[in-house]
């Protein structure tokens, strides 16, 4: 066998162990450690409106306050503080971790407090009319998860 055989062989062998990794890869994961994998797929979408729609109220928020309306620091603030607890609730969430339910906790009183924020400037901006009904919605998805 000479050097081109013995890399035509490898090359071989390397393609027939990938396909087999990849054939174990299509293995289905369904139902994993007792869960199911839509466990907490609205807590996790309405976690995601939240943090989206949070982002761009938060945006909308810093350009105001850099043309000196001082009335949405307040509303930044809490819907910064949201971004954070909204995005760790949703990873927490789609890792199926036992901490879910007290990160639902904490993100529930964060989107009411940002809720109310929002509600406050909803009539004058989009952005925060968006964001208060997205904290609505995920606060509702919390309370659901811890009773």
């Amino acid at each position: 066998m000479d050097r081109r055989d013995t890399l035509l062989a490898l090359a071989g062998a390397g393609l027939l162990a990938a396909s087999g990794s990849a054939a174990a890869s299509n293995h289905q994961h369904h139902g994993h450690h007792g869960h199911s994998m839509a466990l907490h797929d609205a807590l996790i979408a309405a976690a995601s409106k939240c943090v989206s729609t949070g982002e761009a109220c938060l945006a909308h928020c810093l350009v105001l306050l850099a043309d000196g309306d001082k009335a949405m620091a307040e509303c930044a603030q809490s819907v910064n503080e949201t971004l954070a607890i909204c995005g760790a609730l949703r990873s927490l969430a789609g890792q199926q971790s036992n901490h879910t339910p007290a990160m639902a906790k904490v993100a529930l009183d964060a989107c009411l407090e940002c809720e109310k924020e929002c509600k406050k400037h909803a009539d004058k901006h989009a952005e925060c009319k968006a964001c208060m009904e997205a904290c609505a919605d995920c606060a509702r998805e919390c309370k659901k998860l811890i009773g």
